[in-house]
């Protein structure tokens, strides 16, 4: 019920060039300052992998109330240079870094989370990814876990100064 109460509110698809912007302030919004994405290596991302940007954008308003996005690499953990290297991108990458969930503050606690998850998961897996990757901070350990992850420990991440997880989701 609450999936087609969702596809009523938010159409769900790839961000498009003219929404770097948006995801830019979403992820500023999303995110303290010594961990969000800079406005230049978002801008990147959205130019080099739309296809791996996951957007619910508001049917009312136009505008995105949240995205999922990542980076697909042959790598099998998780390091601090996916999140400011866009050229570690490898189009045939079986595994997908996750580098950001974003939800804004007015659309949370909806279920647009995990289902911007859900849908990502599962296109995923129809285009062959093997797992996804991602850090969280302790305290979205058990939300992720909600989401199908695993937590692999203490992950080899030193972002923004704070102690991360590293999380997989083997989608295969």
């Amino acid at each position: 019920m609450e999936n087609t109460r969702l596809e009523e509110r938010f159409e769900f698809r790839n961000i498009r060039q003219d929404e770097a912007d948006q995801a830019i302030k979403i992820e500023q919004i999303c995110f303290p300052p010594n961990e969000a994405c800079s406005a230049e290596h978002m801008r990147e991302r959205v130019s080099a992998a739309p296809e791996l940007f996951l957007v619910a954008a508001d049917r009312e308003t136009g505008e995105l109330a949240g995205f999922l996005n990542g980076l697909a690499t042959r790598e099998d953990s998780f390091r601090d240079e996916f999140f400011t290297d866009v050229s570690l991108y490898d189009p045939e990458g079986k595994n997908i870094m996750l580098l950001g969930l974003d939800v804004l503050p007015e659309y949370r606690r909806q279920g647009l989370a995990t289902e911007l998850m859900s849908r990502y998961v599962e296109r995923e897996r129809k285009n062959g990814r093997h797992m996804l990757l991602l850090t969280c901070l302790d305290s979205k350990v058990e939300m992720y876990k909600k989401m199908g992850f695993t937590d692999c420990g203490e992950a080899n991440s030193e972002w923004g100064g704070e102690k991360w997880h590293e999380m997989t989701c083997v989608i295969k």
